[in-house]
């Protein structure tokens, strides 16, 4: 990473992450995954599942899939943040139930670095994946948090989204409790 993500100056900005982002996209996922886990999660589980789910050959993978749109926050040469959103039917069957809006994106991970936090990029990756998924013809737009993720729970619902059910996520082989949120989307003027 080049410069300085909370230099004074430049706004953030976000764009469409490519195949040469790989790296960075796999280093600032492996550093920003841990920020949205339960203090009490062993390093051996966050590591396993940064290893499984946040490789660079997985995000090589996402970004060859049709269906996912990877955008990363830059400021002054410096990445910030990224965001994965998913269009399509989710295939847990808890969060088909909980969620209200068909056709729908799952907005996957959406992260920032520490130093990035109140730089505007959260909210820029946010304002980038919702116009994603107005473009693809979604209705609504869902996420799962972790339930103790006040911090991030906050900042979803700041962004018009709500709790609508839970679901469970698979963390180095055991099993977490997330609130599902969703929100409406209206349709592109």
């Amino acid at each position: 990473m080049t410069g300085s993500p909370t230099a004074p100056g430049a706004a953030a900005s976000v764009r469409p992450a490519t195949p040469d982002d790989v790296p960075m996209l796999a280093s600032v996922a492996a550093a920003t995954f841990v920020l949205a886990c339960p203090p009490s999660m062993a390093p051996e589980r966050v590591a396993a599942f940064v290893s499984e789910v946040l490789s660079p050959e997985r995000f090589r993978a996402y970004l060859a899939d049709p269906d996912r749109r990877l955008l990363l926050a830059e400021r002054s040469g410096a990445v910030l943040g990224y965001a994965m959103l998913v269009s399509g039917e989710p295939s847990d069957g808890d969060v088909r139930e909980a969620i209200h809006y068909r056709p729908t994106v799952e907005l996957s991970k959406i992260y920032v670095l520490p130093e990035a936090h109140g730089t505007g990029a959260a909210g820029l990756l946010m304002e980038r994946g919702l116009d994603w998924a107005r473009s693809v013809g979604a209705a609504g737009v869902w996420l799962g948090v972790n339930q103790q993720n006040e911090r991030a729970q906050r900042f979803y619902a700041k962004s018009g989204f709500h709790r609508v059910g839970t679901k469970r996520f698979l963390v180095g082989g055991v099993h977490e409790d997330d609130f599902v949120m969703e929100r409406a989307l209206a349709p592109l003027a």
